[in-house]
């Protein structure tokens, strides 16, 4: 667990916070630039800018704001890929780590603001120590009289007041010191962050959310989720059933039956929410998924970032992915089209491309039999075809958003297949939807 440091809680605070990062990196280039100036190699500023030490800053400074510099960089990361240079792709690694908890004093009155000034008597314990920190909040243990043990989501303090300034600030930030490239249309992305930062930072409705899985898989034998205590939850503390179970990164010791079944159950409940819940948790990051070997039970983790699927969207990528599957390049043409994929003015060259990476994220749908994730090329056949797609940048767009995130649960489920070493017939999972 990182050192314990305050959230900075004020709209003045953390911009000042953002201030003085940019006069700290502006320090180090002047530094460094008159060094290389007085040596005879010249002051470039792209270069001075990039140093390794400067990229450090920037993340350690980022995510001391939480919130929306890292949901900023799952956004970006998840977005543009091979788009961004690796400067930026290290800086927005950087920022998906781990955040440093609060102190303990900021804790408590975040816990006395949510839960009033008697908030010790509600559990028989609390740990301030949390056992987990991320971009808006952090994970204690408490135990209730009756021995029930719980994991208590508590938000940093000042997320949700600050979403709009904080993007604002940070896209600036990210803009002034050119590590965007000029020609991503990032528009769209600011907007969505502001709204799914908005929308995580809100634990009543992450609340509903978890009932709401609890419910449709009431009767599956594969999937748990966490039961959530009403009594002791608000919109920003979100109080569940602690859960012991394995995250499922560390389970490669397991029989690769079970861990095919575990990839295979994943793959199949992203098709079920695509297609029968019309509700999709767009997170696909390896801590959201845990496994019980004595139950053999997947536990979901984190509905902070679930997002409603339209019926029309749900179609159209039902037909994307049947086309994908019949290698059909009309009928993944004709269905990205009704996703909204492509603007008036995308040259066919360009739209060829995109349909190319389609096909190739097809490619486990048209295996008769299982596909072997681990010894695929499949990865690397899409990165190729991204560096190809990213020279074409006086074509650049950036796709519907609910597209984007789609695209992200699929592309981390068929990341985590690799890392279970998984042979998955996933074109038989898929017919039970056509």
């Amino acid at each position: 667990m990182a050192t314990p440091r305050s959230v900075p809680t004020s709209r003045l605070s953390r911009f000042a916070k953002l201030g003085s990062l940019a006069g700290g990196v502006a320090a180090n280039m002047l530094i460094d630039g008159t060094k290389s100036a007085i040596t005879g190699k010249g002051w470039d500023n792209k270069s001075l800018l990039l140093q390794p030490k400067n990229i450090e800053k920037l993340a350690t400074q980022l995510a001391h704001l939480r919130g929306a510099a890292m949901k900023l960089g799952q956004l970006l990361s998840m977005d543009a890929g091979d788009l961004l240079s690796p400067e930026l792709a290290k800086l927005l690694a950087l920022l998906r780590s781990d955040a440093n908890p609060m102190p303990h004093k900021q804790l408590v009155a975040v816990l006395k603001q949510q839960w009033g000034s008697e908030w010790l008597s509600r559990f028989s314990h609390i740990e301030l120590r949390p056992f987990a920190a991320a971009s808006i909040g952090q994970v204690h243990l408490a135990y209730q009289e009756n021995g029930e043990k719980l994991a208590i989501k508590i938000q940093y303090p000042g997320i949700a007041q600050s979403v709009e300034s904080d993007v604002d600030n940070v896209i600036s930030l990210l803009q002034i010191t050119r590590l965007l490239p000029n020609e991503l249309d990032i528009k769209p992305l600011v907007s969505e962050a502001k709204a799914q930062l908005l929308a995580e930072a809100d634990y009543e409705r992450e609340a509903n959310y978890l009932n709401k899985y609890a419910s449709f898989l009431a009767h599956s034998n594969t999937f748990k989720v966490p039961k959530v205590y009403a009594q002791h939850s608000t919109k920003q503390v979100l109080a569940m059933e602690f859960v012991n179970a394995k995250p499922i990164e560390g389970i490669n010791d397991l029989p690769q039956d079970e861990q095919n079944t575990v990839a295979a159950a994943l793959i199949d409940l992203f098709f079920k929410e695509m297609f029968e819940f019309k509700l999709v948790q767009t997170d696909p990051n390896f801590a959201n998924f845990h496994y019980q070997s004595e139950s053999k039970k997947i536990v979901l983790f984190d509905f902070g970032a679930t997002r409603k699927i339209s019926p029309s969207l749900s179609q159209a990528y039902l037909a994307l992915f049947k086309a994908g599957s019949q290698d059909n390049r009309a009928g993944v043409l004709s269905a990205a089209v009704e996703i909204g994929y492509f603007k008036d003015d995308i040259v066919d060259s360009y739209k060829n491309h995109v349909i190319d990476l389609f096909l190739m994220a097809c490619e486990p749908l048209r295996v008769k039999g299982e596909f072997d994730f681990k010894n695929s090329t499949l990865a690397n056949n899409i990165k190729n075809a991204g560096l190809e797609l990213s020279a074409q940048s006086q074509h650049w767009h950036t796709p519907p958003v609910d597209a984007l995130f789609i695209h992200r649960k699929l592309a981390g489920l068929y990341l985590i297949a690799a890392k279970l070493n998984a042979k998955i017939d996933v074109n038989a999972l898929f017919k039970h939807y056509i």
